[in-house]
């Protein structure tokens, strides 16, 4: 049992320290205890306003919609409480927007729980026990150009939703081309084009949007685990197009966008989105591809390294899950991502120095 985090490290009850290549499955881009979510928290709760219905303004929840747009393609921002919320009010604001129901998602994919998102996820194990799930979603082959080209339509599809790196799926980061012909396919045939960077946004990539290393603009784009620093809260960004189609009490929820995580997750963007500071992950991100690559071609049980940023996937030839434990035992938290994938997802702001006894540490046991 966990009761304390300090830096990248978490503390068990026996005082064991554990150096967090899981980051809360990509929540803790700070680590722990950073001095800006402290601080941020702080300030807001000097306030003594932790809650105020959507009914009214607040400042906190204002900057930060300013900020977000000024920092991306978006016109508008929908505040809610998770990744799997702002998938479930994408596919809200596509519908009102369209007028069109249905949605085409990929192979791989994991989009969240939830009645519609979890239609979208591609996780057999996830959808059997809640079916009948929400009808109209189609699940199409990642990579396969003839399939998506049929499956969606110009009269019935309201939108296509994918992850720029696939995270659940097996850390897969999708190519400019494959993402492009979808952006054309939609706006040939008058689909909204979602992006889920639930998981690879925020600077895990490199960049403050994963969307941004490919050149390829969505109409909405969902955020949330890393958005206010550990605390609950999600977004989604859209175009003035699709802003323009909603209206007040077309979708709410009562804690979205709240003073408290707001105020938060403010400080959060602004402090991940600092050029050092992006600068900083991508040289973190390109050591740790050269010596997981290194480690790829002289272990027997790698066959391959995918990976973007600060988010890696090192799929094994058998299953994932006793390397797990055995790192665990060695003082090192990773996670799967499938059956035969590690993923590595530590907070943005680790060390090399850290990363090296974390490598140090896998290099050990895929001996």
């Amino acid at each position: 049992m966990f009761v304390r985090g300090e830096g990248v490290e978490l503390v068990a009850e026996d005082g064991a320290r554990y150096l967090d290549f899981v980051a809360g499955i990509g929540v803790n881009a700070l680590g722990y205890n950073h001095p800006v979510v402290r601080g941020a928290v702080e300030r807001a709760l000097s306030t003594g306003l932790i809650h105020a219905s959507n009914l009214y303004r607040t400042e906190p929840g204002e900057r930060l919609a300013e900020e977000l747009v000024a920092r991306s393609f978006a016109d508008r921002v929908f505040f809610c409480n998770s990744g799997a919320e702002a998938n479930e009010a994408a596919f809200k604001f596509a519908r009102k927007w369209s007028g069109k129901t249905e949605i085409v998602a990929f192979s791989g994919a994991f989009h969240g729980r939830l009645f519609a998102s979890l239609a979208a996820t591609d996780r057999p194990e996830y959808r059997k026990p809640f079916e009948p799930l929400v009808p109209g979603i189609r699940i199409v082959p990642l990579g396969d150009w003839a399939a998506v080209d049929h499956a969606v339509s110009a009269s019935r599809t309201a939108s296509v939703i994918v992850e720029p790196v696939q995270g659940e799926g097996g850390v897969r980061p999708l190519d400019a081309e494959w993402l492009g012909f979808l952006r054309e396919l939609c706006d040939s045939r008058g689909v909204a084009l979602i992006f889920d960077e639930v998981q690879c946004g925020l600077g895990r990539t490199g960049t403050l949007f994963a969307y941004e290393q490919t050149g390829i603009v969505p109409d909405i784009l969902t955020l949330a685990k890393p958005l206010a620093g550990g605390l609950p809260m999600g977004a989604v960004l859209v175009t003035g197009g699709i802003g323009a189609s909603l209206k007040p009490g077309d979708h709410a929820t009562t804690f979205g966008g709240g003073p408290l995580v707001a105020r938060v997750a403010l400080d959060v963007v602004r402090t991940v989105a600092a050029p050092d500071f992006l600068a900083a992950v991508r040289r973190k991100g390109d050591w740790v591809g050269e010596r997981l690559g290194a480690l790829a071609a002289r272990s027997p049980r790698v066959r391959e390294v995918r990976g973007r940023g600060l988010m890696w996937g090192i799929e094994l030839t058998e299953p994932a899950a006793p390397f797990v434990t055995a790192a665990r035992e060695r003082a090192l938290l990773v996670v799967t991502a499938g059956p035969n994938v590690l993923r590595l997802i530590p907070p943005l702001v680790i060390t090399l120095e850290e990363l090296e006894r974390g490598v140090a540490i896998l290099e050990e046991v895929l001996a």
